[in-house]
Order: C-alpha cells, then sequence, then structure tokens
C-alpha cells in the first residue's frame, strides 16, 4: 500500500522474550481511530501472526495496555490524532514486564508481587455473620475509596523507574492495593500487610517520581497511597500504629 495523506505509518514491535525489531505497516486513517483499531486492523487485514491483548475495548479491563511513542496507554481509550507524530506511530509492549510474543506481556510478575505485598482481603467475618457497617465518612473508608478503582492494567507499573532499576520493587499498583486494605476495617491482617510492605522492596524503596499517578488512566495517585504506608508501617516499628 502506498504512503499518502490517508494513511498511516504505523511501527509495531514485533518478537518475543529473546529479542524483536520494530516493523513497520501502513494502515488506513480513519475518523475517530482508536490505537486498538489500528492494531486490529493489522491483524485482520495484514498480518495474523501479531500477537497482542484485549477484551472490553471501552475502557473497564485494562488489558489492552500498550506503550505507545513511548507512554504506557489503554489503546482502546488513546485517539490516533492525538498522539500522531506526524503521520507516524508507534507501538510496542509494556515496559518493565517479560515480552510473551510482540504486543503481549507475561503479567504473573505483576501479580504475584500483590501476593507479596499481602494485596489480597483477609475476611473476619463470614458467610453467616451480619454484613460490617462502615460510615461512607469515616477517614479510612475516605481513603480507601480514593485508591479503590485500579483494575490491573499496569501501567502503573511500567510507567515506574523504579521497578525497572530494581526488579524487588513491589510497584504502585501492588502497594496501592495493600494501602486500600490497610484502610479497609473488615480487613483481618493490617500488621501483615504494613509488615509486607516495609519489607526490602517495599513502599520505602519508592522514589517519589510520580509517573504512576501521571500515567494512570483512572487518575489515581498511587504515589499518594505508597505515602500514606511509609507513615503507618514507620508508625507501626516505633509502636504507634
Amino acid at each position: 500500500m502506498a504512503f499518502g495523506s490517508n494513511t498511516l505509518d504505523v511501527s509495531v514491535w514485533r518478537g518475543d522474550a529473546d529479542g524483536g525489531k520494530f516493523e513497520s505497516f501502513q494502515v488506513p486513517s480513519q475518523e475517530s481511530q482508536t490505537i486498538l483499531d489500528v492494531v486490529v486492523w493489522i491483524q485482520q487485514k495484514i498480518d495474523p501472526s501479531l500477537a497482542y491483548r484485549y477484551a472490553c475495548r471501552v475502557g473497564m479491563c485494562g488489558s489492552c495496555a500498550m506503550s505507545v511513542n513511548g507512554q504506557p496507554r489503554w489503546t482502546c481509550r488513546t485517539h490516533v490524532q492525538k498522539v500522531l507524530r506526524g503521520r507516524r506511530v508507534e507501538i510496542a509492549p509494556l515496559r518493565n514486564l517479560p515480552v510473551i510474543k510482540d504486543l503481549a506481556t507475561d503479567m504473573d510478575p505483576f501479580f504475584e508481587k500483590w501476593v507479596r505485598a499481602e494485596g489480597v482481603f483477609h475476611p473476619t467475618l463470614t458467610r453467616n455473620d451480619e454484613i460490617a457497617r462502615v460510615s461512607p465518612v469515616d477517614q479510612r473508608r475516605v481513603e480507601a475509596d480514593a485508591a479503590v478503582e485500579c483494575i490491573n492494567c499496569a501501567i502503573c507499573y511500567a510507567s515506574c523507574d523504579t521497578v525497572q532499576g530494581n526488579p524487588d520493587y513491589l510497584g504502585p499498583a501492588a502497594l496501592n492495593r495493600a494501602w486500600t486494605l490497610v484502610n479497609d476495617v473488615k480487613d483481618g491482617k493490617r500488621s501483615s500487610i504494613l509488615e509486607a510492605v516495609s519489607q526490602e522492596g517495599g513502599c520505602h524503596n519508592c522514589h517519589s517520581q510520580g509517573s504512576c499517578a501521571k500515567f494512570c488512566p483512572n487518575e489515581l495517585s498511587p504515589i499518594t497511597s505508597i505515602a500514606g504506608l511509609k507513615r503507618e508501617t514507620t508508625k507501626s516499628f516505633f509502636g504507634r500504629g
């Protein structure tokens, strides 16, 4: 296909864990076109072997996250016209995660760190007990509400330079999740969570650069959650928590 005013020059990363390179595709420019639309068009019209991941296409699941012109984004919500450089755009897999193939990354390290951070709910009641009542204006509930809308897309993880430099660092998403549980009065292991996030690779390794908050599509602020964990772990260490 000849390159013209109605054509996009799209560079797509092709490869696996052993390496790869960018491959150029000529894609028709269309109105209200998203980056995910471009990737799907390439896979359906040019190269069916192109590997990528998506599900909902409406910004609810986060599975379509990729790097667009070097920045992590939900590709289903990223309109081509907003990120074009001339007529060109570059699409790559998320940073800081192993590449399975092409644009698809292995999410296991991301979720393993959630487990290390005790980012799972620890119930204190059974289904036979009355549901615990929590006031929506309780300060701890307010803190949890501000951080609870994470959908596990790993964009903050991909944007984090601390993760890149320290593979043991739990990362902003896992720590953000831990913060919601620290503030959940129904969770039964607050002290265990604080201990988990204060270990090597925990909240105190955060350099407070703020890329997690800058790139979060849900406008969460993991850096604020991490600051809260730093305060609470310090108080706990001195017996004040």
